[in-house]
């Protein structure tokens, strides 16, 4: 989200305050809220959806529409909004995770990375998206530790960090528009 100056700047405003009561009128709404720093935050990427039954993806049945209960996406897709953000996915190394280019991932900026998770990665000065993994083995009394990331495409080989590696998020959801 842009900030109070961009805002202004956009805008064509000549003071904060006219942006802050803008802000502020946008807050009491319920369309955008403020983190912990007072950066702004979108509330919802897209209204409720009706939810109205359940399609059979194998055998065809007899199906009824039926309201169920309405669902917004972005409280199902997304934990903590503060920690959140999305990116565009480019390349096929995580197609057989059904992670596609052009798809948008939501990752969520998190501590501890555990085997398995598709992370986003800071590995040897350049990003990356693949699995995390990690494996410990006991020899002569002794635990060593080998972490590295797998693709998800046979073409493509695992990487084994050489000097550095950060996680800096977590996949939590992959968004594709047909």
């Amino acid at each position: 989200m842009p900030g109070y100056k961009e805002i202004m700047s956009l805008l064509g405003f000549k003071s904060k305050n006219a942006v802050w009561k803008i802000i502020e009128r946008m807050v009491e709404e319920g369309v955008v809220s403020k983190d912990s720093q007072g950066h702004i935050i979108p509330r919802q990427l897209v209204g409720e959806i009706p939810v109205v039954g359940l399609v059979e993806a194998g055998f065809p049945s007899a199906a009824e529409e039926e309201l169920l209960d309405t669902l917004s996406l972005d409280d199902y897709m997304i934990e903590n909004k503060e920690a959140s953000y999305i990116l565009e996915v480019k390349g096929d190394s995580m197609i057989d995770a059904s992670i596609r280019e052009g798809d948008l991932v939501i990752v969520e900026r998190k501590g501890e990375a555990k085997d398995g998770d598709i992370v986003i990665a800071e590995v040897d000065g350049g990003w990356t998206m693949k699995y995390f993994r990690r494996s410990t083995r006991l020899t002569a009394g002794k635990s060593s530790e080998k972490i590295w990331l797998e693709p998800a495409n046979k073409k493509y080989k695992p990487i084994y960090p050489e000097y550095d590696l950060k996680i800096a998020a977590i996949v939590k959801g992959v968004i594709r528009k047909y």
